[in-house]
């Protein structure tokens, strides 16, 4: 039999060098030619290209939607196919408002009680600078601006309701429209699964809006100094702050689906820009024009609602001053933001439905 050659297995410290700089080497190719795949794969993807003209023929993209009101008809229908169950959710909503972050103090509704009866006042004379006065004051109070006296806590439970309402909505239209039947508790405890990521891409959308923040902040200095009451000068503070409005518009028209794409299984926050990115490519000032829809009803059911009912609760305590302890507008305000959470999540599902249904190629 032949003799075995013995090896020697120990490696001098030159050898061990050169196979740690060979591998460092091989995973920095690997790296960098992953990176080019993905810019060649997000390139053919997306056939626009900066500071160059993109021709009509090659950007008009299919998207087979209904009317703006035909939209809203249909997601009226479905949620009320299931209004046990979406009432239930935003019942749910609302009680979990109450008991973790509170009602608000009953002396800014009187506040706006006061400005809407003015309004009238002056509305019968042909005077509507009031009515823009209630409006702002209606704005801050549903934004949460004028609740004075909440804490940091009540704030961070809020937004973690509203995510949670988010998620529970989608997750039951989901499996709704997959054909099956769930029960409210079965949303509540499975829904929550992706809220890691959805907070990620959720920060990812703040980040976006900087811009405008910037143009808001940017307004408040200049109106401070008078430099909106130049010609040339705030001609040129409107076109900046148009520009930076139109970014952080163009940012976000994706990462709002991209809140959708990221509840999908398995799916990571960048993963879920990225994928949300390509579905409105071609399709993004519909999209957007859809969503200022949505915007706008929901003031109009706000105004259609609430300032009615502010003047009839202030006509009713004024006649009978024993019952003004009964919190009415405080609850109704509850009860009609737990709605417009759950309204607000069904519409843009069912247009991010709408928007995968139609599987064009990207233009």
């Amino acid at each position: 039999m032949p003799k075995k050659t013995k090896t020697n297995p120990k490696k001098t410290k030159s050898d061990n060098t050169v196979t740690k700089k060979s591998g460092f080497a091989s995973r920095l190719k690997s790296a960098w030619r992953n990176r080019v795949s993905r810019i060649k794969a997000l390139v053919s993807r997306r056939p626009h290209r900066s500071f160059q003209r993109t021709y009509r023929r090659d950007y008009i993209r299919s998207l087979r939607l209904p009317g703006y009101w035909a939209f809203t008809g249909y997601v009226y229908r479905t949620l009320l196919g299931q209004k046990k169950l979406f009432l239930g959710l935003a019942g749910f909503y609302a009680l979990l408002t109450v008991l973790l972050v509170g009602l608000t103090s009953q002396e800014n509704y009187t506040q706006l009680s006061e400005i809407i009866r003015d309004a009238g006042e002056e509305l019968s004379v042909g005077n509507f600078s009031e009515l823009e006065n209630a409006g702002l004051v209606l704005v801050n109070i549903a934004t949460g601006t004028l609740n004075v006296g909440k804490t940091e806590a009540q704030g961070i439970y809020a937004a973690l309701l509203g995510v949670l309402v988010w998620l529970t909505t989608v997750w039951l239209l989901r499996v709704t429209m997959a054909g099956q039947r769930p029960r409210l508790r079965d949303g509540l405890y499975n829904a929550g699964a992706p809220l890691v990521s959805t907070l990620m891409v959720a920060l990812a959308l703040l980040f976006q809006l900087l811009p405008v923040v910037l143009a808001i902040i940017a307004y408040g200095a200049a109106a401070s100094t008078g430099l909106l009451n130049a010609g040339v000068e705030a001609m040129v503070f409107w076109a900046g702050a148009s520009l930076l409005g139109l970014l952080s518009l163009y940012w976000i028209s994706s990462t709002l689906f991209g809140l959708i794409v990221v509840t999908l299984p398995g799916m990571y926050p960048w993963r879920a820009i990225v994928t949300s990115g390509d579905l409105v490519v071609g399709r993004r000032i519909r999209l957007m024009l859809r969503v200022v829809w949505l915007l706008l009803t929901i003031i109009v059911i706000w105004a259609l609602i609430m300032i009615p009912l502010i003047l009839l609760d202030a006509w009713i305590k004024g006649l009978w001053p024993v019952i003004e302890w009964i919190p009415v507008i405080p609850v109704a305000l509850v009860a009609v933001a737990s709605f417009t959470v759950v309204w607000s999540s069904a519409y843009m599902y069912l247009l991010y439905r709408k928007v995968v249904d139609d599987d064009s190629a990207p233009a």
